[in-house]
């Protein structure tokens, strides 16, 4: 009876408009799978050990479903970050008292190297940060609190009304490349070695900076009501292949310190 209960919480969960979702599944895949490519072979060993012999593009979008259980409803702030324009940035922002995006990766991580967790509880943090870092990385995950993160935004798409963050889940990521993941990764993942280190420096709260400016960027070229189009997807479409890459990279340095 429990199993039945836990398997349609979950069927139920992807019924529900995911106002948490960020790039949409082929995004967190191509983040993750960016990460595979630049992890060493004994780290890469040792994250799949953990994963159950699962990669991590395999579990990369899990959160997204798991956050509208019941077991593991506590992470819903943790896909995201928001900062109204009077706050300025992150530092000066307003903290979530349930978490957010930047919290939750200090805290996994913290957490993974400590060597206090179980088996299971490692498996399960690890999924959360793998898919949690690919959320920092999405602009729409640092938009406002005004407006839901692009939610309260409504823009003319192609023609077709939708919510600014919507558009930034998926849509813009298919108008720009119809690619699969791993096309994603062979064509963006190409940063020479000196752009690779540039792109590790820092640390999550200096990440999330970045992905601030480029909410407040996108804010002021999508006004309630905008006819976005191919103008659009040009401008951002170099955007988003940088956020992946960096995402990617990011991701598999945390992981390397950890592992």
């Amino acid at each position: 009876l429990l199993i039945m209960r836990k398997v349609l919480s979950i069927a139920l969960a992807l019924l529900i408009p995911a106002m948490a979702l960020a790039w949409g599944p082929k995004g967190h895949d191509t983040v993750a799978y960016i990460a595979e490519k630049h992890l060493s072979k004994k780290a890469l060993k040792k994250v799949t050990a953990v994963l159950e012999g699962h990669s991590l593009v395999y579990v990369a979008n899990w959160l997204d479903n798991a956050s509208h259980t019941d077991e593991y409803a506590y992470t819903k702030t943790w896909h995201y970050v928001n900062v109204d324009p009077e706050e300025g940035t992150y530092a000066d922002s307003k903290k979530d008292s349930a978490g957010d995006a930047v919290v939750a990766i200090n805290t996994l991580v913290e957490n993974l190297k400590s060597g206090e967790l179980t088996p299971e509880e490692e498996r399960v943090q690890l999924m959360m940060l793998i898919h949690i870092v690919g959320d920092m990385h999405c602009p729409m995950h640092a938009g406002r609190k005004s407006d839901r993160g692009g939610n309260g935004t409504k823009v003319k798409y192609f023609g077709s009304q939708k919510k600014l963050h919507s558009v930034w889940d998926s849509e813009i990521v298919e108008s720009a490349h119809r690619w699969g993941y791993s096309e994603w990764q062979e064509q963006v993942d190409r940063a020479t070695p000196k752009q690779v280190q540039a792109y590790m420096q820092g640390t999550p709260n200096d990440w999330i900076e970045e992905t601030v400016v480029l909410a407040n960027d996108i804010y002021e070229n999508s006004a309630t009501g905008a006819n976005l189009s191919y103008d659009y997807v040009a401008q951002y479409a170099p955007i988003i292949e940088v956020q992946f890459l960096k995402g990617g990279i990011r991701l598999a340095k945390l992981l390397e310190e950890i592992y």
